[in-house]
């Protein structure tokens, strides 16, 4: 009998044990992980000019904050949390509005150069980060490839990027708290938003669903936005449209964001598109209507800043076609 009841502990040992398993959950994508989903984020500046393009690492990311740098060129920071690439890139230089927002996710920032104005502040943030410019084509940490060239040609290994941060005493683990998310098989509300267009001056930005994966495809100046390795197309299921306070400071064109204030915004999933609010949530930025926090459908986030003169029908353009 003792024999039994100790085979019949075991059993349910391990299938508590097995249940225990896969309880996990990717705090930026909602979706179900078979680990503690505990690795700290990686947030890695990208290259989005057109020597740049296609770029490496961008469909593995669980957001994509797209936001002009200077001039009329955008730049990313891509947030890798649930899939680790092995290289990212183009890697570009740092700027203070894309290090505070890595900031509020707790992400360890990833650039290559600055500014030595930029570079103050950002020592001065607190932020833990990793200067590609102290690595450059280390061929451990950074690599320049030769079918492009500089700056448009440097590369990141990511796994490399936890190994250096040990190295700093930078902590490679964190828990966060998991932004809101739909739960499987809600239906979002709003009108019809087949295509979305978004015209940075003189590049182009749109966004086209697909409805049989319930996702949207990214295109940049009529170039569908794909892997460079195996065009692997670049595809969303939350595409975020936010406005935000932009300030010329310098004649490079450079230029100062809020990230703060709150404001106007369209989230866009499920071939929908309602109009919300934006609100800088403990850092994060999150869509919210009749002043709570609304769901992104569980999956990947592009989240575009645009400056808060462009209006809807003008620089933004959403349709049913």
């Amino acid at each position: 009998m003792k024999k039994k009841l100790g085979l019949m502990f075991i059993v349910l040992l391990f299938a508590l044990v097995g249940c225990s398993k896969g309880d996990g959950t990717y705090p930026l994508t909602g979706l179900k992980s078979e680990d503690d989903a505990n690795n700290r984020t990686l947030g890695v500046m990208v290259n989005n000019h057109p020597d740049a393009r296609p770029q490496t690492g961008l469909s593995d990311a669980d957001i994509v904050f797209e936001i002009l740098s200077e001039g009329n060129v955008t730049r990313f920071l891509a947030l890798f949390q649930s899939n680790i690439p092995e290289v990212a890139g183009p890697v570009r230089s740092a700027r203070e509005y894309y290090f505070e927002l890595a900031k509020g996710y707790d992400a360890l920032y990833v650039y290559h150069g600055s500014a030595k104005k930029v570079e103050k502040l950002l020592q001065k943030s607190g932020v833990d980060s990793i200067n590609g410019a102290f690595h450059d084509d280390d061929k451990v940490l950074f690599k320049r490839e030769d079918f492009r060239v500089a700056p448009h040609n440097s590369y990141v290994f990511l796994d490399a990027v936890y190994d250096q941060a040990e190295k700093e005493d930078f902590k490679i683990e964190n828990k966060q708290k998991p932004l809101t998310f739909l739960d499987d098989g809600d239906k979002v509300e709003g009108e019809s938003a087949e295509k979305i267009s978004i015209n940075y001056s003189n590049s182009l930005v749109e966004f086209a669903y697909d409805a049989t994966n319930e996702t949207y495809l990214r295109y940049n100046d009529n170039e569908q936005t794909v892997e460079l390795a195996d065009q692997t197309p670049i595809e969303v299921e939350n595409v975020f449209i936010v406005k935000m306070d932009h300030e010329v400071i310098d004649s490079e064109g450079r230029r100062a964001i809020d990230i703060e204030a709150g404001g106007e915004g369209y989230l866009i999933q499920q071939g929908k598109v309602q109009t919300v609010e934006w609100e800088n949530s403990d850092g994060r930025i999150v869509p919210v209507k009749d002043n709570k926090e609304i769901g992104f459908v569980k999956g990947q986030t592009w989240i575009n800043v645009v400056p808060t003169t462009y209006e809807l029908n003008n620089e933004i353009t959403i349709t049913n076609e």
